[in-house]
């Protein structure tokens, strides 16, 4: 995987080249990984709603074709842009979303910090109380019986701490996942962040780590590119 820093970039035209990117690729096109920084910008999913959007204000809201509601990206995230090909991965859309899920929870463990999956909520969290805990949460994702619905999301005692929102044309992934490390959490609050009324959402250093964006990055990187190799 051609792993390509961008650093800083307005949402907008990085979306435009990666649906360029996708739309042009073949079969022996390389995957590759786009790691950034945003400009404020609340990016809404095929999904979103306009009841989501409490007050934007002066920060530009932008449709995509991702899933999910709505989110902010701004500066102090990472932002990782994944472009797989799937199909010659040899897995498919559920795995592609564990193994991205799996790459940030082993990010957070080198800061020292447990990340936990919400049954029903795409989404990295973390314990408030407690972001080193070990424990099992309750409200894990669990075995269900097939056909069974999911129940409906818990969130009691959580903060979200990375978001994820993935497209995928012709088997290969654009899009991806964005990682709070220090940056202004109040365009949150300006949000349902996701589409839940009252998700807080957190950063590593409002619990207590202190990490740079180069280091979260560079970490945030290196896991991707090993959980998502064919």
């Amino acid at each position: 995987m051609i792993v390509r820093a961008l650093g800083r970039v307005d949402h907008a035209p990085t979306y435009e080249a990666m649906q360029a990117f996708t739309a042009a690729r073949t079969t022996a096109t390389p995957d590759e990984l786009w790691v950034c920084e945003h400009n404020p910008v609340f990016t809404q999913g095929l999904a979103g709603r306009e009841d989501h959007l409490l007050s934007p204000g002066d920060i530009p809201v932008v449709a995509t074709n991702r899933g999910g509601q709505v989110t902010y990206h701004g500066p102090g995230q990472v932002v990782a842009y994944p472009l797989v090909d799937l199909h010659r991965a040899g897995y498919f859309v559920k795995e592609y979303v564990y193994r991205v899920e799996e790459a940030v929870i082993r990010t957070l463990a080198v800061f020292g910090v447990t990340g936990h999956r919400v049954a029903g909520a795409p989404g990295i969290y973390v314990r408030l109380d407690d972001p080193g805990s070990h424990a099992l949460l309750p409200q894990r994702p669990l075995r269900r019986e097939p056909g069974a619905p999911l129940p409906p999301p818990d969130f009691e005692g959580l903060g979200k701490i990375a978001a994820l929102g993935i497209k995928v044309s012709r088997h290969c992934t654009y899009h991806g996942v964005a990682l709070n490390v220090a940056m202004d959490l109040q365009p949150f609050q300006r949000i349902n962040p996701c589409g839940y009324a009252g998700l807080q959402t957190v950063d590593l250093s409002t619990i207590g780590v202190a990490a740079s964006w180069d280091d979260a990055a560079a970490v945030l990187s290196q896991k991707l590119g090993a959980t998502l190799s064919p």
